[in-house]
């Protein structure tokens, strides 16, 4: 199987966050780390995977969007475990497919669940989170006797890199998956790895 990710683009989110880590107070309280606090973002992806084939080059696609959600507890959980918990939604109104077709169409992620870790690097936090949604596009999606609807999950963790009390930069890796769960004729499945940046203002 081929490599689908040049050395400098694997790089870029290391150096990110060696970056904002360096330049961070030992001890910033976090944003995200209080009760009842909303959280504001836009965000962009790109993806690669397989859709009828074992190869994760075969497909490719991009999003954009925005994001909203609101930390729902205070810290739970001791030592390693502290967490706090994020309940968000997302919509997507730009959604690009570029391989192995050209397609457009947009979606929506109703749920986000996001679990913030406490422990920090510097300014660099990291989370987990699965969400949960759906996609329309203009065309089948993939090709063929399908449907140009299809249900979205994905499941994964990044970094928050806080650059100041109510902002930070947000870079994420997850698996992501989509299938029309048999509304269509035929039901082939996009599996493949999601990268994410995004920007973050906190309320």
């Amino acid at each position: 199987m081929k490599a689908f990710a040049r050395p400098h683009s694997v790089g870029l989110p290391l150096v990110l966050i060696l970056l904002f880590s360096q330049a961070a107070p030992a001890q910033q309280v976090s944003p995200w780390e209080h009760d009842r606090t909303w959280d504001f973002g836009v965000f962009g992806t790109a993806a690669t995977g397989e859709e009828t084939k074992n190869s994760f080059a075969q497909a490719q696609t991009w999003t954009a969007g925005v994001f909203a959600g609101k930390t729902l507890t205070d810290k739970f959980g001791k030592g390693w475990r502290a967490a706090t918990f994020e309940y968000g939604f997302s919509l997507v109104p730009v959604f690009v497919q570029t391989r192995i077709q050209t397609l457009y169409g947009g979606g929506f992620e109703p749920v986000i669940l996001r679990f913030n870790s406490t422990h920090h690097l510097g300014r660099a936090v990291p989370y987990i989170e699965l969400a949960g949604g759906g996609l329309f596009t203009r065309a089948n999606l993939p090709p063929g006797n399908t449907s140009d609807f299809n249900f979205t999950a994905r499941g994964g963790g990044g970094v928050q890199l806080q650059r100041n009390p109510s902002q930070s930069l947000d870079v994420g890796c997850r698996w992501f998956h989509a299938s029309n769960a048999n509304l269509g004729i035929q039901n082939p499945e996009f599996n493949g790895i999601q990268i994410s940046f995004s920007y973050h203002w906190y309320k």
